[in-house]
Formats: C-alpha cells, structure tokens, sequence
C-alpha cells in the first residue's frame, strides 16, 4: 500500500502527498466495503458511499494521525471497519449476507459470456465465504479482497503476523473442503 514518507508527508498536509495516498488506499477500501455491503441491495447505503467516507475520514484524521510502528494500512481498515459497521446500523442489518458479485472495474472488453461466467463464480465464492467464522472471513476479506499483507491485517485485527496466517490458512483448507463438497453436489444435481 503506501510507504511511510508518503503517510509522513501527508499528515503533514501536502496535498499531493495526501491526494497520493488517498489514491493509493481506495481501491482496496472499496472492495473491503463492497464485500461487507454489497448485500444490502435495498438499502440505502451504498457500499462506495461508505467507502467515500472511509477516504474522507482518513482524511479528516490525517493530520492527528502518529506513527505507533504499525502499517498505516491497519488505521484506515479500522476506520474502514467501524464506517461499515456504521452502515449496518443505519440500514437496520445486524449480519453479513452474501452478496451476488465482488465489484471488478469495468472491463468493456468482456463479452457477455464472461460477464455471465464471473457473476456466477463471485456468487459462488461469496456464498462459500459466508459460511466460515467471522474472523476467518474476515481475514480473507482484508487478504484478498483488500490485498493487505498478514502484518497489515494482525494491525487491523489485533493478531500477530503469524496468527494471521494460521488463521488464514485454516480458512481457506475450510473453503477448498466447501468448495470440493459444493462441486460434488453440483455433480449429483447434474
């Protein structure tokens, strides 16, 4: 994500410093937010809004923001995880549901076979991720939605690196064993 001179420069108020930095920390705060939200079809509260005001949050922090020795990446997430928790309650929702895709740009190259293609396997996907514990989920998220590091996401959640990674582990042996039990299902239907 971003290096530490860049967050340094920003906090101290350089706007392209801040405007990079900014820039740098979207993308993944907007598939963190979409994977959280992106169930919420009906409500009022759209996953790149709450995405928007983690960036303005961020924003608005910088300049109080210190340097504890933890990734900077760890105190967006935790502002990123308290706005999506902030939406939940707005919108009345107390669990996570599955949503039907993770938000991909937009390709126009796509046909609509491989659009059709990668909507069914993000259902797929994200039907498996519902079913494991809320901190195995998690970490995924943070992992490869968001594409933070084990570091990043320990600062997040308050694990170490290591027990990250065991977790990690542990979660996707879970969703391989779900998706092979899946696949077989399928196969009896078929």
């Amino acid at each position: 994500m971003a290096d530490s001179e860049l967050v340094r420069r920003a906090a101290r108020g350089e706007a392209d410093a801040v405007a990079e930095l900014l820039a740098c920390v979207r993308p993944g705060v907007v598939r963190y937010c979409w994977a959280h939200l992106g169930s919420l079809r009906h409500s009022p509260v759209s996953p790149d809004d709450v995405a928007q005001e983690v960036c303005l949050a961020v924003f608005e922090a910088l300049p109080r923001y210190r340097d504890r020795g933890l990734p900077f990446t760890g105190f967006v997430f935790r502002i990123a995880a308290n706005k999506v928790a902030d939406a939940f309650r707005a919108a009345r929702v107390t669990a996570t549901q599955p949503i039907e895709t993770l938000p991909e740009p937009v390709d126009d190259h796509w046909d609509p076979e491989r659009r059709a293609v990668h909507a069914e396997l993000s259902r797929r996907v994200l039907r498996l991720l519902s079913d494991l514990p809320g901190t195995q989920r998690e970490i995924v998220v943070l992992r490869v939605a968001a594409g933070l590091s084990a570091e990043e996401v320990g600062s997040v959640l308050g694990m170490t690196p290591a027990a990250v990674r065991m977790a990690q582990s542990r979660a996707l042996a879970r969703l391989r064993e779900q998706a092979r039990d899946q696949e077989r299902s399928d196969e009896v239907v078929a």
